[in-house]
């Protein structure tokens, strides 16, 4: 399995568990990290995209609410709703992904944890995004440094 693959299976696993429960971010990034062996850039790698979510989910989920506004984030299964904000986090907030990149790694992990129609879901609101992805960045930069 490529390594930032894992990261992000990784990170879905735990962003599932603190949007379930009350378990603190560190407690589950520690639980996480002794249960798969991760080399230093990808465990980086991997808490970036954890606390990046964590510290910038009521934008993710702006966003999300703009591009699927038929599907209200409480409703949203809480898998769909994690791969979506990882994966926008990813495109803005990293920005070290290539678009097509990010979104087929979302779809793979919508495949693999998600119902039958989450990677159908998952890729037709990201496609809806990819179109604006220079104006996603703009506009999440200008939120950022508000």
């Amino acid at each position: 399995m490529h390594v930032r693959r894992k990261a992000r299976r990784i990170a879905l696993q735990a962003l599932y568990e603190i949007d379930c429960s009350s378990h603190h971010v560190d407690d589950v990034l520690e639980r996480r990290l002794i249960d798969n062996e991760l080399d230093e850039a990808t465990e980086a790698f991997l808490r970036d995209l954890v606390n990046g979510v964590l510290s910038h989910r009521k934008q993710l989920d702006l966003v999300i609410h703009q591009h699927a506004p038929e599907w209200p984030i409480d409703q949203m299964a809480i898998i769909d709703r994690n791969i979506l904000r990882m994966a926008i986090f990813e495109l803005v907030g990293l920005n070290s992904t290539p678009l097509k990149v990010a979104i087929n790694e979302a779809v793979e992990l919508a495949k693999h944890y998600g119902s039958d129609s989450a990677p159908r879901f998952v890729n037709g609101v990201l496609g809806t995004l990819a179109a604006k992805h220079n104006e996603l960045i703009a506009t999440y930069e200008l939120a950022d440094n508000s």
